[in-house]
């Protein structure tokens, strides 16, 4: 299968804002937009996305996880860029038209469906920098995806960088593509300076997340992240693995904490990326200012192991769904 995110399916659901109303949702084909060179979007990063999956069972039934979560995340970052967006209902709807018109390309587990609900500001104004769109686009484009890992699940290496922003203040919980393009400079730079996979942005010294994921560490029998005070993405598989830690018994401590406790509880814990395409992937090794922190024995630690195993279970329909998270194809 194609690398993560670059094959696409033949149909879109698409409707279009202006005059004050949303077009009727509709499946056409995959093709590429039109837009006048003035459209607000790419003058004013009027833009926000989501991510979310849809898995085949292996008795082949079909369903999605988690869209509400997703539906209402999106509305909250359209909110904040003053976006109109479709209303609840229609969202989710899209979600499920998006995934019936091309079920038939929805690979077998570990392969999945990938959605990504997309809206746009497409007023044709360059001199709107200071007031919002009028004219919006809405689409949910499909992609069917494998493994992300499919050399299998190494872990990472992370650095530890305690003064650049991931996003503005406040901005970090909405899902812009203006806040990736922020991180995207000091990922790179990671990589080329330290072999690093990821960036763990820690302005003032206060741990956050990473360009594209959020952080978890786990020490004991404490699960400790950031909590959500708006800095940071909420993400739906962080949520997911909060939960199913609490279930399994383990303290869950939503706080802030600094790099130097970060750096000082790591050689004795775990450390682990959640998000949707890499689900639970774990953290071996922290660079800061040059040096390099083993954290645990620079493996997957048995905790990591055995939520990733138990979310992924859920995800596939190999496992019960307790908190009902799977909501199935609407026929």
């Amino acid at each position: 299968m194609a690398a993560f995110g670059t094959q696409f399916t033949t149909e879109m659901v698409i409707s279009r804002f202006g005059d004050g109303q949303w077009s009727n949702l509709e499946v056409v084909p995959v093709q590429p937009f039109s837009m006048h060179p003035a459209t607000h979007v790419l003058h004013y990063a009027s833009e926000c996305f989501e991510g979310l999956k849809a898995y085949r069972t292996a008795a082949g039934g079909i369903h999605l996880f988690r869209p509400d979560r997703h539906v209402a995340r999106m509305l909250n970052s359209a909110a904040q860029l003053l976006l109109p967006a479709p209303d609840e209902a229609a969202l989710k709807r899209s979600l499920q038209m998006a995934v019936s018109a091309v079920a038939d390309e929805i690979p077998a587990y570990p392969g999945a469906l990938y959605l990504r609900p997309t809206l746009l500001g497409t007023e044709e104004d360059i001199g709107a920098a200071a007031r919002p769109t009028s004219k919006a686009l809405y689409y949910v484009l499909t992609s069917p995806v494998g493994d992300y890992f499919s050399g299998g699940l190494q872990p990472l290496r992370v650095k530890v960088d305690d003064q650049a922003q991931r996003s503005t203040p406040n901005f970090g919980a909405v899902k812009t593509g203006g806040n990736y393009a922020a991180a995207m400079r000091q990922v790179v730079q990671a990589k080329q300076e330290f072999g690093a996979d990821q960036v763990l942005f820690a302005p003032g010294g206060v741990v956050q997340e990473t360009g594209a994921a959020n952080f978890v560490l786990i020490d004991g029998n404490e699960l400790l992240t950031k909590p959500l005070d708006g800095s940071i993405l909420p993400g739906v598989t962080r949520d997911s693995i909060l939960q199913l830690a609490r279930d399994a018994g383990l303290t869950i401590c939503e706080r802030d904490f600094s790099v130097e406790e970060l750096l000082e509880r790591a050689p004795g814990a775990e450390a682990a990326l959640t998000g949707t395409a890499a689900v639970l992937t774990p953290v071996g090794e922290l660079v800061y200012q040059g040096s390099t922190i083993k954290v645990g024995d620079g493996q997957m630690g048995p905790w990591s192991e055995r939520l990733r195993e138990q979310l992924c279970a859920i995800q596939s329909g190999a496992a019960e769904d307790p908190h009902g998270w799977r909501v199935p194809l609407e026929t």
